[in-house]
């Protein structure tokens, strides 16, 4: 268990480890960075092997939210929380309290909010012990996947458009790879605007849910990759664009609503080489942290959503950027968001 050592860190302000014996929590909050703000992120309950594990993917994550609000020109910094658990058996209300409780002895200088596994019922338990939380239903916000399910949507648009040259949807075949609360409300806007759908989850029965709603197609879990589509979109968890997948992918295009879906960061290199055109994650998914940006009591949903669907024009810079620069999307979409805080020595900033 490291963290100075971890290939994740990088340059981190604050790594915290919170444990409450009485409700069994264990968790990790970690701060990236706050030259734009006080940072913001979702909090991640997941069974995760072992402790390293759980560090990595906070360092990873948190990261990300750095990069993820600049590019989203949002006045946060980078932050994200994990808790070691199963979130189908290990849930109580002295867990979450206890979880407000760690978040609140930071003062502020990270607001939590939901991610994989925790809900918005769970983080307004959390807000019982911390005002630094947000994404609440009294916040005027709410789940927070609509809105990234919103931005994906938009991402996608813009994707296909500058690979593509398209300006619709219709007939295009997406294979969206997890069927949670925004893989599903993808779904729900894809068909809509008359694409033809590949779904798959780890819950069968989820799949042939979608199926049913959307016309769709089913996809085993270990097939999803290898779709004979245009459009791939990662929706689970992190990490599936590594060497093995890149050996049966057919996409043109990846662009999805999971976080770190570059298992490394030379997998951008290799989509750029085989002509696969990558939305980076942190800004294609970036609708959920632009919709809570608005929260408050003059809350007004068209004008966020209006914000959100910015994604789309964010999306087509970068593209273009680096198609003039010859570098990976992922690299091109780095230095983007670079430009617009201060690096305090990452890695990326020292590399340039």
């Amino acid at each position: 268990m490291t963290v100075f050592t971890n290939r994740a860190f990088d340059a981190h302000e604050q790594v915290v480890f919170a444990q409450d014996p009485i409700s069994g929590l264990h968790a990790i909050m970690a701060i990236h960075n706050t030259s734009r703000g006080p940072s913001l992120g979702g909090c991640r309950m997941w069974p995760y092997p072992d402790e390293a594990a759980a560090i990595t993917d906070v360092l990873r994550l948190s990261r990300g939210m750095t990069y993820k609000s600049a590019l989203a020109n949002l006045p946060f910094g980078g932050g994200k929380s994990v808790i070691i658990g199963d979130p189908k058996r290990d849930k109580s209300t002295a867990l979450f309290e206890a979880m407000g409780r760690a978040v609140d002895s930071l003062g502020g200088s990270y607001t939590v909010a939901e991610d994989v596994g925790i809900s918005v019922e769970d983080v307004e338990t959390m807000a019982t012990q911390t005002r630094h939380a947000t994404g609440t239903r009294a916040s005027g916000v709410g789940d927070p996947s609509p809105g990234t399910a919103f931005g994906v949507f938009h991402g996608i648009r813009a994707a296909v458009r500058h690979r593509l040259g398209r300006d619709d949807l219709s007939d295009i075949p997406v294979a969206v790879q997890g069927l949670g609360h925004v893989g599903y409300n993808l779904c729900r806007l894809l068909s809509n605007a008359g694409a033809r759908l590949y779904v798959s989850d780890l819950d069968a029965e989820r799949s042939r849910e979608a199926a049913r709603a959307f016309d769709a197609r089913t996809v085993a879990v270990e097939d999803i990759i290898a779709a004979q589509v245009e459009v791939f979109s990662p929706c689970a968890l992190g990490g599936v664009i590594n060497d093995a997948a890149l050996q049966r992918l057919q996409a043109k295009i990846i662009a999805g609503a999971a976080n770190n879906q570059l298992a490394e960061d030379r997998h951008g290199q290799v989509l750029k080489d085989r002509g696969i055109l990558y939305a980076p994650d942190y800004v294609i998914n970036a609708g959920g942290i632009i919709n809570i940006s608005h929260a408050g009591p003059a809350y007004n949903e068209a004008k966020a959503f209006q914000h959100i669907a910015r994604i789309h024009d964010t999306l087509l810079a970068i593209f273009q950027r680096a198609d003039k620069s010859g570098t990976p999307t992922s690299e091109a979409a780095n230095r983007l968001a670079e430009e617009r805080f201060n690096p305090r020595g990452t890695k990326a900033a020292e590399a340039a």
